[in-house]
């Protein structure tokens, strides 16, 4: 990776599992920043976990000289601007554009990431109409990457991976676990084939499938919340 003066003070704090930290990986691997990555413990969280993010107490924590960031596209975004020299944009320099690809990653989070959790925690009606919820939200994604293959692009908004293909890439591999956990199809190739054209090739991309999270840790993870969840509701 190219070397600058800040990046021997670049620190990212998180859990390999977690696709919010993957978010972050991806980004600095992408603009080509060196980093020290401290991993901490999911079930025993460290001193300097809870001292760094006090409100929220998660992964990821980034620190570039002694600044603080948290949350993750809030930190993908840091990244983004912090280096903005640095090839790629990972948010479009036009206004409209670069406002497209927030919202696309704000659904992600505030639509997706809930109702995929829904699935994987729910029972009976109340995973029922996660599911529902779940498809109905890809469906969405389906349609905004149909619209943006209209304008010749491969990814959203764009030639290249940006800002919202990493807030819904990183997901990918827990998306996959929590389907084969629950037994259901949240992501349906007949119905969706603008979205899974997207996924097949966000995964072939080198740089992304060096940094994915470990499968078969994910789906252990996935597993053990699956039954925790379950056996609190019961």
């Amino acid at each position: 990776m190219e070397a600058c003066t800040e990046e021997e003070q670049v620190k990212l704090l998180g859990w390999l599992r977690s696709p919010f930290v993957t978010r972050v990986r991806i980004a600095l691997a992408l603009k080509g920043i060196q980093y020290q990555f401290i991993e901490d413990d999911a079930e025993n969280k460290s001193q300097l976990l809870l001292q760094s993010n006090p409100v929220h107490k998660k992964v990821p924590v980034f620190i570039h000289n002694g600044k603080i960031v948290c949350e993750s596209m809030i930190i993908v975004q840091y990244i983004d601007e912090t280096w903005d020299t640095k090839a790629p944009n990972l948010l479009p320099k036009d206004p409209y554009d670069r406002a497209i690809a927030r919202f696309w990653a704000a659904f992600v989070d505030d639509k997706l990431v809930l109702s995929i959790w829904g699935v994987l925690v729910g029972q009976g009606e109340k995973q029922q109409k996660a599911v529902e919820e779940s498809l109905a939200n890809f469906l969405l994604l389906d349609d905004a990457l149909r619209a943006s293959s209209c304008s010749g692009n491969a990814y959203f908004r764009g030639v290249e991976i940006g800002f919202a293909d990493i807030a819904l890439g990183a997901l990918l591999v827990t998306i996959k676990a929590i389907q084969k956990v629950t037994n259901t199809v949240l992501v349906d190739p007949q119905k969706m084939p603008h979205l899974c054209a997207w996924i097949d090739r966000f995964s072939e991309i080198d740089l992304v499938k060096g940094i994915m999270p470990d499968p078969v840790k994910v789906l252990e993870r996935v597993s053990y919340q699956r039954a925790k969840f379950t056996s609190a509701g019961n």
